[in-house]
């Protein structure tokens, strides 16, 4: 349920609204915006009357929210969600890139990286440290040297550092990462999920390749409902019938979620794709239908690479793209 206020309402009688409804059991998510006060209802409001609070002077309009997700709802939040990490804002008209390779491979890879990848025009670095692989014979990523090499490299070249959490026991070893990526095998692992809601670091969320919209906002739920608000959903493909791609690339899910959510949405076109050919115009394609950010595998040997290889853009690939999705975006933004 949301309960929408009339402009400026009486303080006194607000906090009496607001102490009412928290008696009967609900949590009151309050969203100041530009035009209107909302007032977003979580619980069970079963019990409560929408006439008794459609009679008050402060108050607008009540409605209910048939969706199950209550969070992640425009409904609840109607202006746009911004994740700002250490300067880099996803989220709020600007797109936001973040790249790195599939997987840090040592350390001299990685600083060389992240320093080309910086002049080329990324907000943020990334790279796979635990590499969930389908086969157990793969390589599996570096682990707790693969962080520990990646954080080194973002501190060097000033940027802000992504990596992905697969698993709750390895936490500790990522505590000094900024941003926790949830890559799409685990967008059902709802303990996970839980145990990112109590931590004080945004989440990027990959959606599942089975997913819906609404499965992916509310695993997102997950997270917001024990209490960290810092969600940013991913689209990276879903499991088609079509054996070009390793997934086909659902364009439309980047302008669908952002009618249905507040939450930023970022693509990633490469593991989508699995073909670094595909990577540019996908990028493109994803800055004109409103992505607040790209995702990008960038190696700077990709046919040497130790996994991820023929997905991985080259650097000097990169910074071709990297143009061209400005221009989208500027060209978008002008047009708004």
């Amino acid at each position: 349920m949301i309960v929408i206020l009339k402009r400026d309402p009486d303080k006194a009688q607000l906090r009496s609204l607001m102490t009412w409804l928290e008696s009967k059991g609900v949590s009151v998510h309050t969203t100041v915006g530009a035009q209107q006060t909302i007032l977003g209802l979580v619980g069970d409001t079963s019990a409560i009357d929408i006439d008794l609070i459609s009679a008050l002077d402060i108050v607008e309009a009540v409605r209910r929210v048939q969706e199950p997700y209550k969070n992640a709802n425009r409904k609840f939040h109607p202006q746009d969600t911004v994740v700002t990490v250490k300067g880099v804002s996803i989220g709020g008209g600007r797109l936001a890139v973040l790249a790195g390779p599939g997987a840090v491979e040592s350390r001299e890879q990685i600083v060389s990286l992240s320093e080309r990848l910086k002049a080329a025009g990324a907000d943020i670095l990334w790279g796979g440290a635990y590499k969930s692989r389908s086969s157990p014979y793969s390589f599996q990523g570096l682990r707790a040297e693969g962080v520990k090499y990646l954080c080194e490299a973002g501190s060097l070249c000033g940027l802000p550092v992504a990596a992905e959490l697969a698993d709750i026991s390895q936490a500790e070893e990522l505590k000094d990462v900024d941003i926790i990526i949830v890559g799409a095998r685990n967008m059902r692992n709802y303990e996970l999920l839980r145990f990112l809601g109590g931590i004080n670091k945004p989440v990027i969320l990959k959606r599942a390749v089975s997913a819906t919209y609404e499965e992916l906002l509310m695993s997102a739920e997950y997270i917001m409902s024990a209490g960290n608000p810092e969600v940013i959903l991913c689209e990276r493909g879903i499991r088609t019938f079509e054996p070009h791609t390793s997934f086909t690339f659902d364009i439309s899910a980047i302008p669908v979620l952002k009618q249905l959510s507040h939450l930023p949405v970022i693509a990633d076109p490469c593991y989508a794709a699995g073909s670094y050919s595909l990577a540019e115009p996908l990028s493109e394609a994803a800055a004109a239908a409103g992505a607040d950010g790209l995702l990008l595998v960038v190696n700077a040997d990709p046919a040497h690479a130790l996994c991820d290889g023929p997905l991985s853009i080259k650097v000097e690939g990169f910074e071709k793209t990297v143009k061209k999705v400005r221009r989208i975006e500027k060209t978008r933004l002008e047009s708004d």
